[in-house]
């Protein structure tokens, strides 16, 4: 029965989040009938995906009329940019190259589908900074929609869908059957002024949304949803990425809605760069084995200055979780996060020092990670079994953490040990049910929470029309 009434309040939510979504972004047309959207830039040149012999059958493949159209449409990046209008349809197809100074539009009824012939998804070279593929040593996959080297991409509609057709990696994957690393649904290497807004991504074969190695990310206004038992459909992973910012998405997941990034062991301390001033703001988060952020487990290039608030989870296993490892060295710090909202949790706080996935046995065993100036303030958190799990390294404390403001209550079968530390230093003000003796109380302390714009809040959306 509790499964039926979590269904139905699940749906509930989403009836009204699609709602608020149009409402919030609504995309009105001007008198040419053309449809207006937000964008970091506008476009002087238009194609419509149909111009380049696309079928929206949902069998055609259209990989051929994609590239085209991109390649085509590249040839504008100079003179004043291009968009390329993903018209009402199915669209079929593999694996596509994006281009500078570009803008692809979905229409409300486009749906673009992931190939299920494995062909249509070449093979690239390993992330530098993960030493091999996530899923296997053998190669990776090319995302969906890929792009590197580029500046100035918007990915966006006006809620058009991508659908990764996911569920035949997942089966190939959980038999065993794969030698390479699934596609992610959308990947951007080595870029800077990236835009992906106002889309429904469902599906993805593995990761939803990884900008690796890239500025000026702007994620907003996404619903991603993926079975809750979905293998690795992580939603948006920032990964050695500066000034980020996620906002207004709501994503129902197999893994973490948010998964902060930047390398693997000493793969990921030999690139060495940082995850830094990130936003994520307004997420909504339903994910029953996994955080509603996660910070690493990957942090061997760095994460500091996370910035994260008002932040709603319901039926998730985790609020904000750091996960690291002796071998991942670097450091995660200065993360701040106010106004949490948590419903139905099996932890609230929650940190491991022992997450022991490794690319390879040549990790170093000495490169070890600070963890310190870790803040939360302002967190209501109902039904929970464990108000916090907070274990660091022996021999490598994680400290100062700070938790003020938090009213906790308790699932009617709570664990014996609520709050379980070791290896940790910190304070605690106005945090029920009380806090273990490593968190002694502080009377009156209000948790940091940095009062400076970043210059991603700053950047100023201009209205487009497709």
């Amino acid at each position: 029965m509790k499964k039926v009434i979590s269904a139905i309040v699940i749906l509930g939510i989403l009836t009204l989040r699609v709602a608020e979504c149009r409402d919030k972004h609504h995309h009105h047309r001007d008198n040419g009938g053309k449809i207006e959207y937000p964008a970091i830039n506008c476009r002087k040149h238009s194609a419509v995906l149909t111009d380049f012999g696309a079928v929206g059958d949902g069998k055609t493949s259209n990989t051929k009329a994609f590239n085209a159209a991109i390649q085509k449409l590249s040839a504008y990046a100079s003179d004043g940019g291009a968009q390329l209008i993903v018209p009402p349809g199915k669209w079929l197809t593999g694996s596509f190259n994006l281009t500078s100074h570009f803008t692809l539009f979905l229409h409300k009824d486009a749906v673009i589908l992931g190939s299920q012939d494995e062909s249509e998804w070449p093979a690239i070279p390993m992330l530098p900074s993960y030493g091999r593929g996530r899923d296997a040593p053998g190669g990776r996959l090319s995302a969906l929609i890929f792009g590197s080297n580029l500046t100035d991409v918007v990915i966006t509609g006006n809620n058009g869908t991508i659908d990764g057709q996911g569920s035949t990696w997942w089966k190939k994957f959980r038999a065993g059957e794969l030698n390479v690393t699934r596609p992610y649904m959308i990947e951007i290497l080595y870029s800077d002024q990236i835009q992906i807004s106002n889309l429904t991504l469902i599906n993805s074969p593995s990761w939803f949304v990884h900008p690796i190695y890239s500025s000026n990310v702007l994620v907003k206004g996404l619903t991603i949803l993926a079975p809750v038992d979905s293998p690795n459909t992580d939603g948006v992973n920032p990964d050695s990425c500066t000034n980020t910012h996620i906002e207004d998405c709501f994503i129902v997941s197999g893994d973490d809605c948010v998964a902060v990034k930047s390398g693997w062991d000493q793969y990921g301390i030999k690139v060495g760069i940082p995850t830094q001033h990130l936003i994520i703001r307004r997420l909504t988060c339903i994910s029953p084995d996994s955080a509603t952020t996660a910070l690493g487990s990957e942090m061997s290039g760095g994460i500091q200055d996370v910035r994260a608030e008002d932040i709603t989870a319901i039926d998730t296993q985790s609020g904000v979780r750091i996960k690291t490892a002796v071998g991942r060295g670097a450091y995660v710090k200065d993360i701040y996060v106010r106004r949490m909202t948590l419903k139905t949790m099996k932890y609230v706080f929650w940190t491991a020092g022992n997450y022991n996935q490794h690319p390879d046995p040549f990790f170093d065993p000495k490169a070890i990670p600070e963890i310190k100036g870790i803040n939360f303030r302002d967190v209501v958190a109902e039904n929970v079994t464990y108000p916090g799990s907070l274990a660091g390294i022996q021999g490598d404390p994680f400290t100062g953490i700070c938790i003020s403001n938090a009213t906790i209550t308790l699932t009617e079968k709570p664990e014996e040990l609520l709050w379980n530390c070791t290896d940790i230093s910190g304070v605690t003000s106005n945090v029920t049910p009380k806090p273990c003796a490593l968190l002694p109380e502080k009377q009156g302390l209000n948790c940091p929470f940095p009062e400076d714009r970043l210059p991603i809040d700053d950047v100023q959306l201009k209205v487009c029309s497709a």
